[in-house]
């Protein structure tokens, strides 16, 4: 068997070719978009590349064209010897990765997502970035509010229309600058409104994200960024493994005789616990009676609530899991055990 080393890049990525033997038999220059065709030319071999923008679809790619694909981590290929002693070219990335293809049966690999995964986290993420576009707008407007010692009460969907309206009722008016910033606002609200529209459409249609949302203050974009970074539940043996591949577990700085637990380690998708952190927030405030914010307030009893929010999201993250598993929807009666 062959093995290919690529090093990806916008334009043009970097092949390296080694027989069974670990000797070189091509290295050549390839267009991104002609990878593929590049790959079904070749006999079946063992392809290994580093994640980047571009490393999932190449992987869909070899993968159709017949190979074995390897996704490394691009945090570890450094570890792995890409860059050693202050070097680092393109040619030498793709050789070093197809020698380590030769020398290691099993390399550290990343998941790569179902296409269906991959689609709704860029919907979730496109959708995100229109609502930070619009947190900044709404900040800077009310910057300008408080330095003219104005208040006006109003969400982000109502700010435009209550600035204009408090403003134009003043002498001094309303500055051109800031009229700018209430219509692109206006925009932004129009489009995260469409946004939220389609993902409940997409939410409705997905009977796993419908089976999570029966978890209390589940709502379409927890349940979406969940499925989104899960993709498939099968892959994690047990819940512990999937709370840890989201950083919701303790971490450990010990050496020798000196032992030291840690903080969470969030060394998963941030955007999970982010999700997860408002739920458990929403349910500890407003839904006193659940199972699961009586559990966390005796937990905040002992320690504090930042402590016990963490426990509730280690917690829900198994809960979900274990929905997602048996799919069973949320049964509160099962949740708390004694303590």
């Amino acid at each position: 068997m062959e093995h290919i080393g690529l090093d990806l890049g916008g334009r043009e990525s970097q092949v390296c070719v080694r027989n069974a033997t670990g000797e070189i038999v091509e290295e050549a220059r390839v267009p991104t978009r002609a990878l593929g065709t590049y790959l079904r030319n070749r006999p079946p071999s063992r392809v290994v590349l580093e994640t980047c923008a571009e490393s999932f679809a190449i992987a869909d790619a070899a993968e159709q064209a017949g190979h074995t694909v390897n996704v490394v981590p691009s945090t570890l290929v450094r570890s792995l010897g890409v860059g050693a002693r202050g070097i680092k070219t393109d040619v030498r990335d793709a050789r070093l990765q197809s020698e380590l293809s030769c020398r290691m049966k099993e390399l550290p690999r990343v998941h790569v997502p179902s296409q269906s995964a991959r689609e709704l986290k860029t919907a979730l993420n496109m959708r995100e970035a229109l609502v930070t576009a619009r947190t900044q707008l709404t900040n800077t407007v009310r910057g300008y509010l408080r330095g003219k010692l104005t208040q006006v009460r109003c969400t982000p969907e109502t700010m435009p229309m209550r600035v204009r309206a408090a403003l134009l009722a003043q002498p001094t008016g309303m500055p051109t600058c800031l009229e700018r910033q209430l219509v692109v606002l206006e925009a932004l609200n129009a489009q995260i409104k469409a946004a939220d529209k389609e993902l409940a459409q997409v939410v409705k249609n997905h009977a796993i994200c419908r089976l999570l949302m029966t978890a209390p203050a589940v709502g379409p974009v927890t349940a979406a960024r969940f499925v989104s970074s899960v993709d498939e539940v099968g892959r994690f043996r047990s819940a512990h493994a999937l709370e840890s591949y989201l950083g919701l577990t303790p971490g450990e700085s010990s050496s020798s005789e000196r032992v030291r637990r840690t903080g969470l380690t969030k060394a998963g998708p941030s955007t999970v616990r982010k999700c997860l952190a408002q739920v458990c927030w929403t349910i500890y405030r407003l839904r006193p009676d659940d199972p699961l914010a009586q559990w966390g307030r005796r937990i905040a009893e002992r320690r504090n609530k930042q402590v016990a929010i963490c426990a509730m999201m280690r917690k829900l993250a198994g809960i979900l899991y274990a929905m997602w598993r048996d799919n069973r929807p949320y049964e509160p009666n099962r949740l708390v055990t004694p303590m």
